[in-house]
Parts: C-alpha cells; sequence; structure tokens
C-alpha cells in the first residue's frame, strides 16, 4: 500500500526556479537604498525566508525604515521579471503529469504570484483549484500551519501527506506540523537539509520513484 495519499509542494525552487530572479530583484533595490549586499550570499541567507524578514534585514542594513511602497514596487518588478525569465524547475512537469494521487501547492508568496509563475510555466492546470499561500492565513514558514491548512483543505491528515521543500525553514515547518518531508537539494548551496528532512534528492526526475 501506497504510504503518501497526498504531496504538497512548496513554490519558489521546487515548482519553478524563481528565487534567484527574485533575490536579484531585491538586492538590487536594496542597494539602491545603500544597503551594500552581495547577491551570492543574498542567494543563501535570503532563501525560503519571509518577505517580512527580508524587508527586516535591509532595513536594518540601511539604519531607517524602507519607503512606504517598497514592497509594492519588488511586487512589480518582480512580476515583469518573472515574465521574461521564469521557468520551471527541470523535471517537475513530468512528475506532475505522472503523479497518481491528489497534489497541491503551499507556498510563502501572495497567491497572484504563485498564481502568475505557474502560469507563465505552464503548470497553473495542474494546481488550479489547489493553491494554498500564507498570506491568506497570515502564518509563515517556520510555523506549519500553511501545510496543515493545505493537508485539512485536501482532506487528509499530516502523516497521509509529503511534503516537499527546499528550504530549511520550509522543512522545519513541515515536521513540526507532524509531516514526513523530502528536501529538494539541487540549490541547497549550504548542504543544510540532509539533517533536516527525512530525506533528500538533487534532481526533480527521481521524486515520482522515491514516492
Amino acid at each position: 500500500m501506497r504510504k503518501y495519499k497526498c504531496i504538497i509542494f512548496d513554490c519558489d525552487g521546487v515548482l519553478i526556479d524563481s528565487e534567484s530572479i527574485a533575490i536579484g530583484v531585491l538586492v538590487d533595490m536594496a542597494n539602491n537604498l545603500g544597503a551594500n549586499m552581495d547577491f551570492e550570499a543574498s542567494l543563501i541567507s535570503l532563501k525560503g525566508k519571509a518577505f517580512n524578514l527580508c524587508m527586516e534585514l535591509i532595513s536594518k542594513r540601511i539604519d531607517k525604515p524602507l519607503p512606504i511602497n517598497f514592497e509594492q514596487d519588488y511586487r512589480i518588478n518582480t512580476f515583469e521579471t518573472f515574465r521574461e525569465k521564469i521557468q520551471p524547475i527541470k523535471g517537475i512537469k513530468d512528475v506532475v503529469e505522472n503523479l497518481k494521487i491528489p497534489f497541491c501547492v503551499a507556498s510563502s508568496g501572495p497567491e497572484n504570484k504563485i498564481r502568475l509563475n505557474l502560469d507563465v510555466t505552464g503548470l497553473l492546470p495542474f494546481f488550479e483549484g489547489h493553491i494554498f499561500s500564507c498570506y491568506a492565513i497570515q502564518k509563515w514558514k517556520p510555523e506549519p500551519d500553511i501545510f496543515l491548512w493545505a493537508a485539512k483543505t485536501m482532506g487528509f491528515k499530516p502523516q497521509e501527506c509529503l511534503v516537499v521543500e527546499d528550504s530549511v525553514s520550509g522543512v522545519r515547518a513541515a515536521k513540526l506540523g507532524g509531516f514526513d518531508v523530502f528536501g529538494y537539494t539541487e540549490h541547497d548551496y549550504k548542504d543544510e537539509l540532509k539533517n533536516e528532512a527525512t530525506k533528500t534528492f538533487s534532481k526533480m526526475s527521481q521524486l515520482l520513484n522515491l514516492i
């Protein structure tokens, strides 16, 4: 009997290759305010972090509050860049086309961002009606609420679900909620997930065999 009855995917870095794009936009905007942030270091330090925490970090670096329209401008800038550059994670379309059990996406991003990126990459039809955003419940990883909400709405208990994540905060959120969680390590720059996740894998093409 199959152990898992439902798969809960993170979005950024698991379904779509977006984090380097988003962090690049954020670093450019921060540096225009005098933050003097390095892109490569930020790619590691900001990966998987809630946006409000990223804004706090930038505010501390420039030693003053961010402009009131900072997040709005960031969303506009990233949406434009996503439309031009966003790509699906290699192998993910084959995974969702061949999954024989229910699945959904649970992300820290706002729903309009999730929908845009899934639409541009051709993945939206697979997740229509099964999109869960932390913004809807105002709870962010590493709190487990987003995964608990997704599982309950999909009709399953945490122990019946598998979460697929690529960040430490996401992995910890899933574990805190009582889920098994597989860590996708293609962009695990500091090799952190192997000591946190139930299991790790480096190529999306491996996932179907693992579950």
